[in-house]
């Protein structure tokens, strides 16, 4: 009697640590299933493409910039208000490949209600071209904010934290435009 307990202990044991490895292998594969998808210079085109017809603020980030990382809970509560209101908004991280669990972490933390997306990384002279390709004197300062119209002209882009102020006047000039385009201001 005592082998057969034995047996059926170690049987029930096996069973359960088996079960929570193949739960966490499920858990990190679904972390890896929600990783921001990766964009080139071609992928942000075909984003600004995307949200046409609606105002678009892009934000571009890094786990790495303190700024950043001030900046970022605020986009997140302005998301909130504005975009049932019909703005739009997305997130670029700019973390290099061996920043992924930073990334994950930045990305838990915050839990943003926007989508957000991964900037391909690159020989330098590529992330140089997908600069270019968003703003062509963008020579990649973080965090960088591009504000786009429902046209998708860019009417607005910030280098370095703004206040929510800042962001507030923008976006209220861009709701209460509707379809009226300014003139790109720099």
């Amino acid at each position: 009697m005592r082998m057969r307990t034995a047996v059926a202990t170690l049987f029930l044991v096996g069973g359960v640590l088996g079960g929570a490895a193949a739960h966490a292998r499920q858990a990190a594969q679904g972390k890896a299933a929600k990783d921001p998808q990766l964009i080139d210079a071609q992928g942000y085109q075909k984003l600004l493409q995307r949200y046409h017809g609606k105002p678009l603020l892009i934000n571009f980030w890094a786990t790495w910039c303190e700024p950043c990382r001030d900046e970022y809970p605020m986009l997140n509560e302005l998301a909130k208000e504005y975009e049932p209101k019909g703005l739009r908004m997305l997130g670029v991280d700019s973390d290099q490949d061996g920043d992924l669990i930073l990334m994950r972490r930045f990305i838990a933390r915050y839990k943003p209600v926007f989508p957000n997306y991964r900037k391909k990384p690159g020989k330098p002279d590529d992330e140089a071209g997908f600069n270019k390709a968003v703003l062509p004197e963008w020579r990649g300062e973080l965090p960088a904010t591009f504000v786009y119209d429902k046209d998708g002209h860019l009417v607005e882009h910030f280098f370095g934290a703004r206040d929510r102020a800042t962001y507030e006047a923008v976006i209220r000039k861009m709701l209460g435009a509707e379809g009226e385009r300014g003139g790109t201001r720099r």
